[in-house]
């Protein structure tokens, strides 16, 4: 049985502390994270690298954890789409105790080491896919389980957990550390850790999806047009890149369906 470690927070009495001195402290705690992902760079520049690499051989991206990590790997592989056109199955969050778990805990669905391998063969797992494991404490058996069988597979694997020298990070190829320190509230790792995780996350797919292209300038050109916000903002994106006024850059862009078609045609029939 894996065994978790908690530190105990660095704080005492919280149920004394005023509300001022709680968000005081609890922001003071929440500083500390950018730095702890800084020294996690290079880790997480070799796991960005070999999954781009990987996509780029037609590979998709799997997140697998449970509880708020779970989560968290969730609300960026449903973000992918929207944000950068991809198909929905090209990043992939799958949960510890299944959809339900999304919302409201299943008890010992993590316990399980078999469980996220199943959960991974729903999808016809490839050669060519990366499994990264998202843990705060790096000892998520539902996670060991899925990183183990993948290596078995021959799978590239990483992970992101918030404790060093942790179990999870052993079984993952390319492993990234965050390092946080205590929460605040001891064990509460929905709170520095899992801002760690969603700002790992956050740095790891956008630099995939730049790397794949997905990106222009500094432009999400292949972004959903899917309310009537992104459409003004991507009626301005074909605006300041093709020089054309408002009403005609509407046009193009409904024409088209899409900012990068838009521009492309534009530039296309100037050339």
């Amino acid at each position: 049985m894996v065994r978790v470690t908690e530190k105990e927070s660095n704080y005492q009495d919280l149920d004394k502390m005023s509300v001022n001195e709680l968000l005081t402290n609890m922001n003071k705690e929440d500083k500390t994270v950018p730095l702890a992902v800084e020294q996690a760079i290079p880790q997480l520049e070799a796991l960005v690298k070999i999954t781009v690499e990987k996509m780029k051989m037609g590979g998709r991206l799997f997140y697998i954890g449970a509880g708020t990590s779970g989560r968290l790997g969730i609300l960026d592989a449903s973000e992918c789409p929207p944000t950068f056109g991809v198909p929905f199955d090209w990043v992939i969050g799958l949960i510890a105790g299944g959809d339900t778990a999304i919302r409201k805990a299943v008890e010992f669905a993590e316990d399980d080491m078999e469980q996220a391998w199943k959960d991974m063969e729903e999808y016809d797992i490839d050669k060519n896919d990366v499994i990264i494991g998202i843990a705060a404490s790096g000892t998520t058996p539902y996670v060991i389980g899925g990183l183990r069988r993948a290596n078995a597979e021959g799978l590239v694997t990483g992970c992101v957990v918030c404790n060093d020298r942790s179990p999870i990070a052993e079984e993952a190829q390319y492993p990234v550390e965050v390092i946080v320190g205590p929460e605040f509230v001891t064990g509460s790792t929905r709170m520095k850790s899992g801002t760690a995780q969603k700002l790992v996350l956050n740095m790891l797919s956008t630099s995939v999806m730049i790397q794949l292209g997905r990106v222009k300038g500094n432009k999400m050109v292949d972004m959903q047009l899917s309310n009537i916000k992104l459409v003004a903002r991507g009626v301005r994106m074909v605006m300041e890149e093709t020089g054309l006024d408002q009403e005609t850059a509407s046009i193009l862009l409904e024409r088209y369906g899409n900012v990068r078609k838009a521009i492309e045609s534009y530039q296309s029939l100037k050339s």
